[in-house]
């Protein structure tokens, strides 16, 4: 009974950032619980291999190229989605991009409006889109990737965490507006995660050994890492948790 709390059999779920890192790893976890995964980020040729391994893997998957801040790109995928696989029962907002590595005082109005772009407005307009579908099927669960960034000060990507922190308060929001449809939303909120996202931070020596300093495991944290705080939320283990986020951080936090 309790292993049957965290499959995800018969539903659709879409990620998207998912061609590589924590959207990649995210996908093939939700697949190797059981469900159906549509895949997205901008690049169409990056998104098609790991279309086919959750293929390999027995569930159904389609790839399909979109620009999350664009709001018809937004609802071209959920419009596929529910055409193709008949429904929409979970969605990871994990797309995000981080353009300026230094100061906020230098930021450039361009760059701080493609982080908005991308991580506020493109995670609303999603969810905007897959809340529709799923008040009409009175379920459903919105997984918004944040981060550690939001919740504290960071180094060096300070329009990042501006970004994450209003990712946080959107769950919160979205998740008090959506409950009464049955819909929960909640947030995961990763660390230092060795993706090539991240490179500029966990190939910093002087940043990395301070992460390490205040790590109470001492190490960066892996993109498979994060799955398992995913598949509890997508899942009905965490039927009566809603507008929370899940720190997932090796204990820096603490």
């Amino acid at each position: 009974m309790s292993a049957a709390l965290f499959r995800l059999d018969k539903r659709v779920a879409v990620v998207t950032g998912a061609s590589r890192g924590i959207g990649r790893a995210i996908a093939l976890g939700l697949a190797a619980a059981g469900a159906d995964v549509v895949v997205a980020s901008r690049k169409l040729p990056d998104l098609e291999p790991v279309a086919a391994e959750i293929r390999a893997l027995g569930r159904r998957s389609l790839a399909v190229a979109t620009h999350t801040g664009r709001r018809e790109d937004v609802e071209r995928l959920v419009a596929t989605t529910v055409r193709e696989l008949g429904r929409l029962d979970v969605l990871v907002n994990n797309a995000a991009t981080n353009p300026h590595f230094g100061p906020l005082v230098d930021i450039t109005p361009e760059a701080w409006d493609k982080v908005m772009e991308v991580n506020v407005k493109g995670c609303l307009l999603l969810s905007q889109q897959a809340a529709r579908v799923m008040m009409t099927q009175k379920s459903g669960s919105i997984i918004n990737v944040s981060s550690t960034g939001g919740l504290r000060v960071p180094t060096l990507i300070g329009a990042y965490g501006v970004s994450k922190a209003a990712v946080i308060m959107l769950t919160k929001v979205l998740a008090r507006e959506l409950g009464p449809h049955g819909i929960r939303v909640n947030a995961i909120a990763p660390g230092l995660i060795e993706t090539r996202f991240s490179e500029a931070l966990w190939t910093n020596a002087e940043i990395l050994g301070q992460y390490l300093k205040t790590t109470p495991l001492g190490r960066t944290g892996k993109p498979d890492e994060m799955v398992g705080a995913v598949l509890y939320l997508a899942a009905d283990a965490s039927a009566y948790v809603t507008g929370h986020t899940i720190v997932l951080d090796g204990g820096t936090l603490t």
